[in-house]
């Protein structure tokens, strides 16, 4: 009898031990889904405010003229809140992320920087650069988020012969006489 109820109290204790530990792990994972999908948004919105500077300061940030209700310093502003925004959401990343995620992280980064940089006239670009500089923080992305599903275990690609890469959503490509005739 008292090995019965041994064999009993290790077993239960074995269970509950493995069902905590299944827990804790899907609770991590549950954080760094959010952390991962958080950080892609923010990526993507320091993006788009710095298309809409770009639009204003070039007179054709996608190839179409901006018309913005907003001042060149208020789009600066808001550039610089979202750059806030993407900066905390990639420190939840570099403290739940595998180690591709992280690395992906960093190297989207940089191609956003880039995006950031060109918007502010912090380095000078054609439009040709600009939507290639776009184009490469695009496919960062989707090498971001490979890295984030095979952190988290998850079957499949955004990637490969069954999802060849896209190219921008763009307009065509034309002359914009108000930026000296530039075209791409």
């Amino acid at each position: 009898m008292l090995l019965g109820a041994l064999t009993t109290h290790a077993t239960n204790y074995l269970m509950e031990r493995s069902r905590n530990k299944h827990q804790l792990l899907t609770r991590w994972d549950d954080k760094k889904v959010d952390a991962y999908g958080d950080y892609v948004e923010a990526a993507k919105a320091r993006i788009a405010h710095a298309v809409r500077l770009y639009g204003l300061r070039e007179g054709s940030g996608d190839g179409v003229r901006t018309a913005s209700e907003r001042t060149e310093q208020e789009l600066r502003e808001e550039l610089a809140a979202a750059a806030r925004t993407w900066g905390s959401a990639f420190e939840r990343v570099m403290l739940l992320g595998g180690d591709e995620a992280i690395e992906a992280g960093h190297d989207l980064n940089a191609r956003i920087s880039e995006i950031d940089w060109q918007a502010t006239g912090r380095i000078g670009g054609s439009l040709a650069e600009w939507r290639e500089r776009n184009r490469a923080a695009f496919r960062a992305i989707n090498d971001f988020h490979e890295a984030a599903r095979q952190d988290l275990g998850i079957q499949g690609s955004v990637t490969g012969e069954k999802h060849p890469e896209r190219d921008l959503l763009l307009p065509p490509q034309e002359q914009n006489p108000a930026a000296g005739g530039r075209s791409s």
